[in-house]
């Protein structure tokens, strides 16, 4: 019997375990949503729920506590500055949604991403905003090519 065995073993030592979870994690802040089994994203929810509670917090102490679980500056600042504020639930930032099963082992897998997801995901108004720019800027380049080609062609002629 299992009495008093929380969590689950994957069929892996402490060591890689922990670093499966830390790496499912920082994929998680990174991207806003991820896909893996269901049971490594139920032991990734548990770990990431825990962590973006202390990005809630925001202080010093959170920071540092949030750093020694996930060492990763990058993500943890990502979670702190860009997230957290966001967030305006006091618990469930997650949400777990079983997807499919995997074709080669019929593993269940699932989605796991920010309940607040809409609100978080980066807008895609900056990225056509950019494009648009861009094909503007080529045009402008373009009709000058083109103006240089008709001077040089009227010079030859002339």
């Amino acid at each position: 019997m299992r009495h008093k065995v929380a969590g689950r073993g994957f069929g892996r030592n402490a060591h890689q375990r922990k670093a499966l979870l830390r790496c499912l994690v920082t994929s998680l802040i990174e991207h806003l949503k991820i896909e893996t089994t269901a049971a490594k994203a139920k032991e990734a929810k548990r770990m990431a729920e825990r962590i973006i509670t202390l990005g809630r917090r925001g202080d010093l102490h959170s920071r540092r506590i949030a750093l020694s679980r996930i060492p990763n500056n990058r993500i943890i600042t990502k979670l702190f500055t860009e997230i957290a504020p966001k967030i305006t639930r006091t618990s469930g930032y997650l949400r777990l949604v079983k997807t499919r099963l995997r074709a080669g082992d019929s593993a269940d897998m699932a989605i796991l991403e920010f309940a607040d997801y809409d609100l978080l995901k980066p807008e895609k108004k900056e990225k056509k905003e950019k494009k648009e720019e861009k094909k503007k800027e080529e045009k402008k380049e373009e009709k000058k090519e083109s103006k240089k080609k008709k001077t040089k062609e009227e010079k030859k002629e002339g």
